[in-house]
């Protein structure tokens, strides 16, 4: 390869990873907006209409592109899309009551510690049990004294936060599996599907007719584009032009984008303590991540990467 061709494909590849890089914050800006709006139409409607509404905006979004065959319609093929599914729907259930008990900035924090947990559980570096323990001193900051109330923390909304943790930690297992054995949106359209069958009962039975307007309406489906629709169909773009593990530190900084969100659009206030506490989750989610080793590229798969 001659000098100025390297040149060009490292400045391509320098282009495709910051326009991959600012598409997954606005990703990120895009969910916690989503989650901000579900925290004003929540106490009008209900999680379960909340919830039911997202995963309908979603298979509306993904249904178009999804043409099963019969003959694969199997459970041996498909039960880890169905599980998906499950894991969906009590993921977003116990998310959104955990922001309407106990408000988003707190319970984005808290449901961070399941995909953190799960990026450290096979490490073994000194550092990472460093970062770990920092991440679960910084939630401990954030519902324990010092907290605006900490009297008032409800205990179920921080139940329902560890619950929406070890969910996100199960749909990250789960999503790669059924990206290898499922092509193109097969898995996330059978998932949601299954999600949307498993709480539709529950939404129909909480339903008050009485309580929808346009604006409620215009909220609900905004839950649905912003949190669903939006986020999902840009992930594969994303993936495509920046590294797992960038994708990972950029993430980590969703219980601030959350905060920010939760002051903005919900009014919720924290103190010195809280704030400190919120950043320390994030930081120690960042430097775990950032810190880990990844293999030298050939300039080989340089040049396919700046070709793809």
């Amino acid at each position: 390869m001659r000098p100025n061709d390297h040149d060009e494909t490292d400045a391509a590849l320098r282009r495709r990873r910051l326009t991959g890089a600012a598409t997954q914050l606005g990703t990120e800006v895009s969910i916690n907006l989503g989650s901000s709006l579900a925290g004003l139409v929540i106490p009008i409607v209900g999680s379960f209409v909340v919830v039911a509404m997202r995963q309908l905006v979603m298979v509306v979004a993904v249904l178009p592109f999804y043409r099963p065959k019969r003959a694969e319609l199997s459970w041996r093929r498909l039960w880890p899309a169905v599980l998906l599914g499950v894991v969906l729907a009590v993921m977003n259930l116990s998310f959104y009551e955990s922001v309407h008990l106990i408000g988003l900035g707190i319970a984005a924090t808290i449901e961070f510690l399941g995909p953190l947990a799960l990026a450290l559980v096979m490490s073994r570096r000194v550092l990472d049990v460093v970062c770990a323990l920092a991440a679960g001193a910084g939630v401990v900051l954030l519902i324990g004294p010092g907290s605006s109330d900490a009297s008032a923390i409800d205990p179920w909304g921080v139940a329902l936060a560890l619950t929406a943790a070890a969910s996100w930690a199960a749909y990250i297992v789960l999503t790669r599996r059924v990206a290898v054995g499922l092509p193109g949106l097969e898995g996330l359209t059978v998932a949601s599907l299954v999600s949307l069958v498993l709480l539709l009962p529950f939404a129909i039975a909480t339903f008050d007719p009485s309580a929808i307007d346009w604006r409620v309406a215009a909220l609900l489906v905004g839950v649905g584009v912003l949190s669903s629709a939006l986020p999902y169909s840009l992930d594969t773009f994303i993936l495509r032009r920046i590294t797992p593990r960038l994708y990972a530190i950029i993430t980590s900084f969703g219980p601030v984008i959350a905060a920010v969100f939760g002051w903005l659009v919900l009014s919720e206030t924290f103190t010195l303590t809280e704030m400190i506490a919120i950043a320390v989750v994030s930081g120690a989610a960042g430097t775990a991540i950032a810190t880990q080793r990844e293999r030298p590229k050939s300039d080989l798969e340089q040049t396919a990467e700046g070709m793809a």
